[in-house]
């Protein structure tokens, strides 16, 4: 595997004068192609913070965030819209998808945007359909579906344009647990079979046992990491509690 994501030293401030906060502290780690990162952390601790910037919705104080040998710092603001647009793909709590176009419609949005060949953009999404298993869904509206269903949909939407890094804010917050388990499945799919890169805030200790690695924020720092190796997803899950009681935060232990 190769170095894909770089995080270099990352602050964040919000305010000014006597009213500025921080949000993050020099955060720095690297992931490899191929890898499945949780970020963790008791409310307020800079998870959602961290993914925004990376994101390249929130702009860093300090430090620099390197993608494909990238900075992101160095891209002007029409370069960074085409790499959020084809780098980056994006699953968040609420599906985000649109109720006046089908599922199909809904999946192959960003190709659009990108004006791919239609013929291109068919032979994409029924791939993607299959490999999800949502095929039967592509002409049904978001309406017609479970939650479950529309955030699969949510996956094969920032997957058909094959980014480098798929960004997950917490994708489950909206699922009930039989959802959750299926859509953290679809995520390990995702991951082990098509190899995509995943980098998800969550704070659920289930959902975070099934990522390699979980890095724990406090104060805007990193704290502690978890490695999965040959652990069992429910010793990892058990780990992620103990490691979650000693930081002092919350998390979800349904």
């Amino acid at each position: 595997m190769s170095k894909l994501l770089e995080i270099q030293n990352v602050t964040k401030y919000y305010g000014c004068d006597e009213s500025v906060s921080r949000a993050l502290g020099g955060v720095s780690f690297s992931m490899e192609q191929g890898e499945f990162t949780a970020i963790m952390g008791a409310s307020g601790s800079g998870k959602s913070t961290l993914l925004n910037v990376i994101a390249t919705i929130d702009v860093p104080s300090s430090g620099d965030i390197i993608l494909e040998d990238r900075s992101i710092a160095e891209m002007r603001e029409e370069e960074l819209a085409r790499f959020r647009r084809d780098r980056l793909g994006f699953i968040f709590q609420e599906y985000n998808l649109l109720d006046t176009l089908n599922i199909g419609e809904n999946i192959v949005l960003p190709l659009n945007l990108q004006k791919c060949p239609v013929k291109e953009t068919e032979a994409r999404l029924q791939e993607v359909a299959a490999t999800l298993e949502i095929t039967e869904q592509l002409h049904k509206f978001p309406g017609q579906l479970s939650g479950g269903q529309r955030q699969r949909a949510a996956c094969a939407r920032a997957l058909i344009t094959r980014p480098a890094l798929i960004l997950a804010d917490e994708p489950t917050g909206a699922l009930d647990s039989a959802n959750s388990k299926s859509l953290m499945q679809t995520f390990t799919l995702m991951n082990q079979k098509l190899g995509s890169t995943i980098l998800m805030v969550t704070h659920d200790a289930v959902v975070g046992s099934y990522a390699s690695r979980v890095l724990f924020l406090k104060d805007g720092q990193i704290w502690n990491e978890l490695y999965r190796g040959d652990r069992t997803r429910q010793t990892m899950y058990q780990e992620i509690l103990n490691t979650m009681a000693a930081l002092g935060g919350e998390t979800d232990v349904r």
